[in-house]
């Protein structure tokens, strides 16, 4: 095939339950001048022989040892022929007109260097959650963020490769916040924005290495936000991180987490009060000593005017413009 215009990059390590569905999104778009370009992490169960299955001349698949999510990017970068790179992960879900939505902004727009967007997120079987559009989606309102939040959803955004090659890539000490670092690092030289619109589906997964942010450690956040204001992070922390991250990485801890988010985005963004409290019920009994649950299960009692006024009320006081799901802008199944 003719040189691609578009590399869309997709790391995979087992994966075996969406794999087949993200693919066939690939495959649909409207835009065509893309390669698919698998980078299959060292998976042990299904996923390498599903993605075989498929007989399309853009997709090229490279496997490497079980290395992260940022190795495997890394590698893709390296790899990938298109002088774009749309970032995609193995259990999401692209619209159809995604690429063809940002490869004409960003060519319409040369001076962007990073475009990103909404999305729907969804559960693990699928169903729609709520729908996130970005806080800050113009260039200025990235810039005036809080450093703590990531602000981008990782699988949605489009970039120049040159622009994150010569910024050095992925750090792949930063575990499950590889991303957010790469973006505090070029974003204050190299403009970008969040389109208005839903381009993907993003899927909620207990199955994902990245949680609820509530959910990690102390030493863990303290160790992240030190990273995010240094601008980089050592090995010996990128280790620690590492170590923090296997102990949680339990069915216990990574079933509570997606539970309470669920049940939080059913309170706060999506007001469903009887899924929010099936979903917190579900997590309390997972993990009881989670005190803001009970609380969180007795708002949903509220009705909807009154909740959102105190939701709000406190995002203004705090000056949060939470973006709680950037802790999900790194989703790799299962992996480490």
């Amino acid at each position: 095939m003719d040189k691609p215009k578009i590399t869309v990059l997709m790391p995979v390590y087992n994966a075996e339950k969406f794999v087949h569905e993200a693919i066939s999104s690939v495959l649909a778009q409207t835009f065509t001048a893309f390669e698919l370009l698998i980078i299959n992490d060292g998976s042990t169960d299904d996923s390498l022989f599903i993605i075989e299955t498929f007989k399309d001349e853009r997709i090229r698949i490279i496997s490497q040892p079980n290395k992260g999510v940022a190795a495997a990017l890394n590698l893709g970068l390296i790899y990938a022929n298109a002088d774009y790179i749309a970032r995609f992960d193995a259990d999401d879900i692209c619209y159809p007109n995604r690429l063809q939505v940002q490869y004409d902004f960003i060519i319409a727009n040369p001076s962007y260097q990073i475009v990103g967007s909404g999305a729907d997120y969804i559960d693990l079987v699928g169903e729609s959650v709520f729908t996130y559009s970005a806080n800050a989606q113009t260039y200025e309102e990235i810039l005036a963020l809080n450093p703590k939040i990531c602000p981008f959803i990782h699988s949605s955004v489009l970039y120049k490769k040159e622009t994150i090659v010569k910024n050095g890539g992925y750090n792949e000490y930063a575990y499950t916040f590889e991303d957010h670092l790469l973006w505090a690092n070029i974003l204050s030289v190299e403009k970008a924005c969040n389109l208005n619109q839903s381009l993907i589906k993003v899927r909620l997964s207990p199955d994902s290495i990245t949680i609820d942010e509530k959910w990690r450690t102390s030493l863990f956040k303290k160790i992240k936000y030190a990273a995010l204001n240094q601008l980089d992070i050592s090995k010996a922390d990128g280790l620690k991180l590492l170590e923090i991250g296997k102990k949680q990485h339990s069915i216990k801890i990574k079933q509570g987490a997606y539970y309470a988010l669920l049940g939080k985005k059913y309170l706060w963004n999506n007001h469903q009060p009887q899924k929010a409290r099936e979903n917190l019920r579900k997590t309390l009994a997972i993990s009881p000593f989670h005190l803001k649950n009970y609380f969180l299960y007795l708002c949903s009692y509220l009705p909807e005017n009154l909740l959102h006024l105190g939701y709000h009320s406190v995002k203004t006081n705090f000056g949060t413009q939470k973006h709680e799901l950037s802790i999900y802008s790194t989703k790799y199944t299962n992996g480490s």
